[in-house]
């Protein structure tokens, strides 16, 4: 947590983003602009976009960006209610957190008809949401979810 009580990551921009490549901090309430690889597609009503930022200059992409794009109406917030009713019992968060990667990951790694890779997309996000994974998944240590706009 910061001094002002917001949740508070420490990141590098991504390889060939327009961001200066110097460490940032990323809040809670705060919005990104970044150039990435975008992957989009729809989950159960939602359109969702993936993409991945790094902790550190090595650019490993351990921060795994999940967010919705449509409808305008929902949040990052429905991704974890969704996540929580795969579940018949009451998932961790941890849980749900792996769900939604599992559904990000498969969605790039499908390459189904209705799915969009994007490579080097310039994007706009209101990231509400960074969970820390308590391990290692999918490659990513950290899990934010929010809104995302493609430019």
């Amino acid at each position: 947590m910061s001094p002002t009580g917001r949740t508070e990551v420490t990141l590098f921009p991504a390889q060939g983003s327009t961001t200066n490549h110097t460490r940032m901090r990323l809040f809670a309430t705060e919005r990104l602009t970044e150039r990435t690889r975008v992957t989009v597609f729809p989950l159960e009503g939602l359109t969702v976009a993936y993409t991945t930022l790094s902790s550190d200059s090595r650019g490993l992409g351990d921060i795994a960006v999940v967010a919705v794009t449509a409808p305008d109406t929902a949040t990052g917030d429905h991704l974890w209610r969704l996540a929580q009713d795969m579940f018949t019992n009451m998932p961790s968060e941890q849980q749900q957190a792996r769900w939604i990667l599992t559904q990000a990951n498969r969605a790039r790694i499908v390459n189904a008809p209705t799915y969009q890779d994007l490579p080097q997309t310039m994007w706009t996000a209101g990231l509400t949401r960074h969970f820390r994974l308590d391990g290692l998944f999918a490659n990513h240590e950290i899990l934010t979810t929010g809104r995302l706009t493609l430019a």
